[in-house]
């Protein structure tokens, strides 16, 4: 569950390491936000002389949160950190990698993309 104010990881390539959520898209009472959502941050911390730059208003696709995940099938997945990807407009990733593991649900939400960049799909 991602909230306002919640730091987050970055999970790939862009440039920025760490981000705060300011905004969760598509509904304007919602309070959480889980694997799958879009959101609005702003970057925390930032590799020096990379693309994205700190304090940048960014918008990103939450991949991995500390809170479970139950399947259909009855299968529990947790992650041990809370991260998220850096998107543009149109839903691609900003960065050309995606670190870590991600879940298989991106695929209902049309995140094709980051599916198929990712190195372990769960």
């Amino acid at each position: 569950m991602i909230q306002r104010q919640t730091h987050l990881n970055v999970a790939d390539n862009s440039g920025a390491r760490e981000l705060m959520c300011i905004r969760i898209v598509g509904a304007s009472n919602r309070r959480y936000a889980y694997i799958g959502d879009v959101i609005v941050a702003v970057v925390k911390k930032a590799v020096p002389k990379m693309r994205l730059e700190k304090s940048e208003v960014v918008r990103a696709v939450i991949v991995r949160t500390r809170k479970e995940l139950k399947r259909d099938n009855g299968m529990i997945i947790r992650y041990d950190d809370n991260a998220a990807v850096v998107i543009n407009q149109k839903g691609n990733p900003k960065g050309n990698r995606i670190l870590g593991a991600i879940p298989e649900e991106l695929k209902e939400f049309n995140f094709t993309k980051i599916v198929s960049l990712a190195p372990e799909v769960l």
